[in-house]
C-alpha cells in the first residue's frame, strides 16, 4: 500500500455511501460505542449528526474515498490540556498500516490546532490489539489496567489507558 494516497478531511454527505460499507460490519464495528450501522439513511443521519458538526472527527480517505475515521474530542473547562483520541478503519484494509499512518497524521496535526492541549488519551479494549499495536507504532505509551472501565455493546470492559504528550516524539 502507497500511504502517500491516504489523507485526512471533515465528512461531507455524500461520504454516506462509502462510510456505510465499513460501518455496516460487525466486526469493525465490534470495539466502537455505536451500533453497526444497517442503511444509508442511518448514515447520513451519523454524519450529520456526529461527523459534520465534529471539528475534529476527520474523515480517514484512501484517495479521497472514505474508509475510516480519526476522532479527537478535546476536554472542556480545567481540562482542556487533555483530549481522547479514537479511530476505525475499513477491515478490507486492516494489516496495511492506514490507520497507524492515519494517526500519525493526525498526531501532527492536533497539538498545533487545539492550543493549550498537552496530553492525549486513547483508551483500548484488553482483546483489540490490533488498535494497541497501531497506538504503539505512533509512540503512545500504556500506561496502565483500568478494570471495568469502559461500557461496549451491553458489557463493562477492562481497557488499557495509552498516552501521548505534546513533547513526545511521533514515531
Amino acid at each position: 500500500m502507497n500511504l502517500s494516497r491516504i489523507s485526512l478531511r471533515p465528512f461531507k454527505l455524500s461520504d454516506a455511501d462509502d462510510f456505510l460499507k465499513w460501518a455496516s460490519d460487525d466486526k469493525v464495528t465490534r470495539y466502537l460505542r455505536w451500533n453497526t450501522i444497517t442503511s444509508r439513511e442511518e448514515a447520513l443521519a451519523y454524519i450529520e449528526k456526529f461527523a459534520i458538526p465534529h471539528p475534529w472527527r476527520q474523515s480517514i480517505c484512501l484517495d479521497d474515498q472514505s474508509i475510516g475515521y480519526v476522532s479527537v474530542k478535546p476536554e472542556q473547562g480545567d481540562d482542556t490540556c487533555r483530549a481522547h483520541v479514537s479511530y476505525v478503519v475499513s477491515a478490507e484494509y486492516w494489516g496495511q498500516g492506514i490507520a497507524t499512518e492515519a494517526l500519525r497524521m493526525a498526531m501532527c496535526r492536533v497539538f498545533k490546532e487545539l492550543s493549550g492541549l498537552v496530553r492525549i488519551e486513547a483508551l483500548v479494549e484488553v482483546e483489540n490489539k490490533g488498535s494497541q499495536r497501531v497506538l504503539e507504532k505512533v509512540g503512545f505509551l500504556k500506561e496502565g489496567l483500568l478494570r471495568k472501565y469502559g461500557y461496549c455493546k451491553g458489557e463493562i470492559r477492562d481497557m488499557f489507558i495509552y498516552s501521548f504528550l505534546s513533547t513526545d516524539k511521533i514515531m
